[in-house]
């Protein structure tokens, strides 16, 4: 480990999916490590620019005006991991252990420690690299929110916001055309984007990966919206969930990816099927990558700022292997290892969850 008051040289990087809020993350890690008197460098396209030594010197001009820009500056993959690295061999690819060469080239520029931003994937790999000795501070990012010891990640408020945008919009028309439209939102295997947006949005319906449903139960609430006078009903659907007894939809089969798997058309599927039932016109929107893009919310704005600044104040004080978090609205540390590989779930005690179920939202059970 390195005493804080020896640390010169750090670098950041940004892993897996873009989200809302990255730019200011890299901003605030910046900022305040030069005014510390640090060289700071920025490592291109996540874990793959440490293999490919991709780095560069980061400066106060690097991350002017970068505040209310989407994505991130520095690019990002959700594909590269030094652990388990692509390499081209005879015409066929293969998986090889490139971590050490990345490590070489952190030393080749003399980078003492490393801030990773990312989720569940990339604090996997910031884990393993930290148990290899080097110093490593996580933050953690994904508009999912699936990420434990933490009540709340950057990028989740605007995906929200986006989602539930778009429910105002599909309402409208709904009730004009006496339809069930379904939104089919992001959230992988959790259904926190689901969740708040649906409640935001007026939803009547909410499926979530933590709660099969049964088919039964979405049509008995269509059918008492129409007994009631309704003649629309507005069902937001997690890509991650799935019926009672069945399984998540696949839209396709990832290779060299840490997600095998890549999950839709669960809201398709389920306008079909309310369709052939019941036989109400009913329309899927996906929202897919639309969530991701964009302006970062004041939110989270000011909740990536506030991580940035943590992880600054990690290196300073010489504190590696955590990752920052909010609990409380106080920002904390967490050990990396307590979380590493593991997942944000909604439970049955949920209060935004009870919440929906004491307005009279189906949540398919």
């Amino acid at each position: 480990m390195h005493a804080a008051s020896k640390l010169k040289s750090i670098a950041v990087l940004t892993g897996g999916g873009d989200a809302p809020g990255l730019n200011a993350v890299i901003r605030a890690v910046v900022r305040t490590t030069i005014g510390y008197g640090f060289k700071v460098w920025g490592i291109k396209n996540g874990f793959g620019g440490m293999v490919e030594n991709q780095i560069i010197e980061m400066t106060d001009d690097h991350v002017a005006g970068i505040l209310p820009r989407g994505g991130t500056i520095l690019g990002t993959t959700n594909r590269d991991n030094p652990f388990s690295y692509p390499q081209l061999q005879a015409g066929q690819t293969v998986y090889q252990d490139m971590s050490s060469q990345a490590l070489a080239n952190l030393q080749q520029r003399n980078i003492e420690a490393l801030v990773v931003i990312g989720g569940d994937g990339s604090l996997k790999i910031a884990s393993e690299f930290y148990q290899l000795g080097l110093p490593v501070v996580a933050v953690p990012k994904t508009i999912d929110n699936d990420i434990p010891g933490t009540e709340r990640t950057f990028g989740f408020d605007t995906a929200v916001g986006v989602a539930t945008d778009a429910l105002d919009r599909l309402h409208t028309t709904a009730e004009s055309h006496h339809r069930v439209m379904v939104l089919e939102v992001m959230g992988r295997y959790a259904g926190w984007i689901a969740l708040h947006a649906g409640m935001a949005g007026g939803a009547d319906c909410i499926l979530l990966p933590e709660i099969p449903f049964n088919i039964d139960s979405v049509i008995a609430k269509i059918r008492q919206r129409q007994q009631r006078g309704r003649q629309f009903s507005l069902i937001v659907v997690a890509e991650g969930a799935y019926p009672l007894g069945g399984e998540v939809s696949v839209s396709r089969i990832v290779e060299g990816s840490h997600e095998k798997i890549r999950l839709g058309g669960a809201g398709e599927k389920l306008a079909r099927q309310i369709e052939t039932l019941i036989g109400v016109e009913s329309r899927c929107t996906v929202l897919g990558h639309v969530q991701r893009g964009g302006t970062p919310t004041a939110f989270d704005r000011v909740l990536a700022t506030r991580y940035g600044v943590a992880a600054a104040e990690c290196l300073l004080e010489g504190v590696y292997g955590n990752m920052v978090a909010l609990r409380k609205n106080e920002i904390i540390r967490v050990p990396i290892a307590d979380i590493a590989g593991k997942a944000n779930h909604i439970t049955a005690e949920n209060e935004l969850l009870k919440a929906g179920r004491a307005i009279g939202i189906c949540f398919g059970d």
